[in-house]
This record gives structure tokens, C-alpha cells and sequence, in this order.
């Protein structure tokens, strides 16, 4: 049995992987460094590399760590809604939450954009971006069929274009509300396609 496989050993490298999505999630790729998320671990620096084979290693844990944890929320908060009178504001508020994340503010949308377009030049998190990117497109459906809107492949992948070009666009204005643009997108195509 290796120390990695105690109970202390699975806590502390869980605390090293909560650190580094923490770091990932405040400043991207590049704040996840061996020093730093020894220190945000409260851990010595020779513990990244006794958990972690290497720096990619801790970074796709961290991405996976993120991603659970963003799609485990927005299960959570669709499950606590009434399904009776669902406007399309809270629908846009569902959706929104899980392509731009619950923190409305300008750095943290285009952070997370960073992260993702990052992800294009780093191949080993690319199988781990696909299965993510296939459980969100699902509870994206679960989102609008509890909602009583159809969900179909090609509305998923409307929604997610009409949102990640209005964001863009927002990024490239210096808009201050680029989830504001999204909102306001997502809403009128959604009522379009009700209509």
C-alpha cells in the first residue's frame, strides 16, 4: 500500500487537486504551479510531485475537479426548482450558469474563456474536455426538457453558439456585462424558437 492510498495520503491529494482548481479557476493555466498549490494546500512543495507524476497530471485532476463540481451544482439547483412556471429568465439563469459559471463579473467570464480556448494547446486534457463537454451538453437538455422547452442535438448547439458569441463579442467590446449579452441573447432565441 502506498502512502497515496491511505486515507492521509487520498486527503492530502485531494487538498493539493482542490487547490489547484482553485488557482485554475482565480488566474488559469498558468497560476497552477507546483509551488503555489503546495502553498494554497498548506502542503510541502515535494508533495505535488510525490501525488503527480507531473504538472499536467495536477492540471487535468484540477480541470476534471472544476468541472465535476460546476455540473454537480447546476444538478443540485435544477433538482431544488419547481418544474411548474418555469419563466424563461430562470431558464437563462440555468443555462448561463453552466456555459459562463455562477460569477457574473468580467474577469471571471474571461478567465474561463482563457481556460477553455486554452485547453485547444494542451492535448492531454482533450478526452477529459470531451466527457465533460458530453455531461453538460446532457444536463443542457435535462435543463430544458424539465423546463418544457423540446431539446433536441441542434438546439444544445444553437444555445451554446448564441452564448459563446455573444460572450465573445463582449470580451472584444470590453463589454462590463458580457453575461448580460449573453443573457439577453439566449433569452430572445429561446422565445424565438418557443414562438
Amino acid at each position: 500500500m502506498t502512502s497515496a492510498s491511505t486515507p492521509k495520503g487520498e486527503r492530502r491529494r485531494n487538498a493539493l487537486v482542490e487547490a489547484a482548481a482553485e488557482l485554475l479557476s482565480e488566474g488559469g493555466f498558468d497560476a497552477v504551479r507546483h509551488r503555489a498549490v503546495a502553498e494554497r494546500a498548506g502542503l510541502p512543495l515535494a508533495s505535488t510531485t510525490y501525488y503527480f507524476d507531473s504538472l499536467d497530471e495536477l492540471v487535468a485532476a484540477a480541470t476534471e475537479h472544476h468541472g465535476r463540481a460546476e455540473l454537480a451544482a447546476g444538478r443540485a439547483r435544477l433538482a431544488d426548482l419547481p418544474t411548474a412556471d418555469r419563466g424563461i429568465d430562470t431558464v437563462v439563469g440555468l443555462v448561463l450558469d453552466q456555459l459562463l459559471g455562477e460569477d457574473p463579473a468580467y474577469e471571471a467570464v474571461l478567465l474561463r474563456y482563457e481556460r477553455l480556448v486554452g485547453t485547444g494547446r494542451r492535448s492531454y486534457l482533450r478526452p477529459l474536455m470531451r466527457t465533460l463537454s458530453g455531461e453538460l451538453r446532457e444536463l443542457l437538455a435535462e435543463i430544458l426538457v424539465k423546463s418544457g422547452i423540446e431539446a433536441d442535438e441542434r438546439r444544445i448547439e444553437r444555445m451554446i453558439a448564441v452564448v459563446d458569441g455573444a460572450v465573445v463579442n463582449a470580451l472584444i467590446a470590453v463589454d462590463p456585462d458580457p453575461r448580460g449579452a449573453a443573457a439577453r441573447m439566449l433569452r430572445d432565441t429561446l422565445a424565438s424558437d418557443a414562438g
